[in-house]
C-alpha cells in the first residue's frame, strides 16, 4: 500500500476537525468580528489560496462554517460580491471514532487487571506496542517507506485516533498538541505516556523501522508533548 491510499484510510477516521491546521481555520472564523475571505484566510495561515478554500469548503459541507457574500470594502455596488464564511450554530465537540474509543479504553482495562506498582509503565507499554501492530494490520501501511513518510505515516494515525499529532521529521520528533485522555495524562503519566509509547513503536516496528520511541509529557494541558523518535531500520 501506499502513502496515499494510506492517507485516504486514515481520512475516514478522523473528523472535520481532526486536522489541526483546519481546527485553526475554524477558530479563526469564529473569532473574527465579520466573515472572513478565503484570502483573508490564506493570508492569515500563509497557506496557498486553493488550499485555504479547501479547508474551509470543508468545514462549510460538515456544517461547521455557511458561506455569504458581500461587496468588497470601500466600493459599494462594484465589483464581483466576495465569497465570505461564518460559523454556524453547529455544536463542536472533540470526539473521536467509537471503535476507537472502545479500543483504547480495552486497553487501559488490560493495564489495570495486571497492575503493578512495580510494572504498570512495562505493562502499558507491551498493551499499547500490540495495539499499534493489531492497528497497522487493520489498515495497512506503505511498503518500504523512508524516514520522512514513516513518521509522517505514525502521526496521521495518531491523528485518526483522536490525538492531534504534527511530525517534526529534521528532529525526529512527535508533537502532540491534544492528548484524548485530557487530564488523567496529566495525572496519570507512568501509564498513558507508556501507551502512547507502545503504540508508536507498535506502529513504527509494522513500517519496518526498529523504534524506541521517548515520550517527554506536558506538564500543562496547554503544553505539547514531545516523543523522540530516532530510528534504524530493521
Amino acid at each position: 500500500m501506499d502513502t496515499k491510499t494510506l492517507d485516504s484510510r486514515i481520512s475516514d477516521l478522523t473528523q472535520a476537525l481532526g486536522d489541526p491546521t483546519r481546527r485553526a481555520i475554524y477558530i479563526a472564523v469564529r473569532e473574527a468580528p465579520e466573515p472572513l475571505t478565503t484570502s483573508k484566510i490564506a493570508e492569515l495561515f500563509e497557506l496557498h489560496p486553493n488550499v485555504a478554500r479547501h479547508h474551509l469548503d470543508r468545514l462549510a459541507t460538515d456544517g461547521y462554517l455557511k458561506v455569504s457574500h458581500r461587496q468588497p470594502r470601500g466600493r459599494p455596488g462594484a465589483g464581483r460580491p466576495a465569497k465570505c464564511y461564518e460559523v454556524t450554530n453547529k455544536e463542536v465537540t472533540v470526539h473521536f471514532a467509537p471503535r476507537s474509543f472502545e479500543m483504547l479504553v480495552e486497553m487501559l482495562f488490560q493495564v489495570l487487571e495486571e497492575l503493578d506498582p512495580e510494572n504498570v509503565s512495562e505493562v502499558a507499554e507491551r498493551v499499547g506496542k500490540a495495539y499499534g501492530e493489531q492497528l497497522a494490520g487493520e489498515i495497512g501501511v506503505p511498503d518500504d517507506p523512508g524516514y520522512d513518510a514513516a513518521i509522517q505515516a505514525v502521526a496521521s494515525v495518531m491523528t485518526g485516533l483522536g490525538f492531534s499529532v504534527d511530525p517534526d521529521v529534521s528532529g525526529q520528533r512527535l508533537l502532540t498538541s491534544h492528548c484524548p485522555f485530557g487530564e488523567t495524562a496529566t495525572s496519570h503519566p507512568e501509564v498513558i505516556c507508556s501507551l502512547d509509547r507502545g503504540i508508536v513503536g507498535g506502529l513504527f516496528g509494522a513500517l519496518s523501522f526498529d523504534c524506541d520511541p521517548v515520550v517527554i509529557p506536558h506538564k500543562t494541558l496547554g503544553d505539547d508533548c514531545v516523543t523522540r523518535v530516532p530510528i534504524s531500520i530493521g
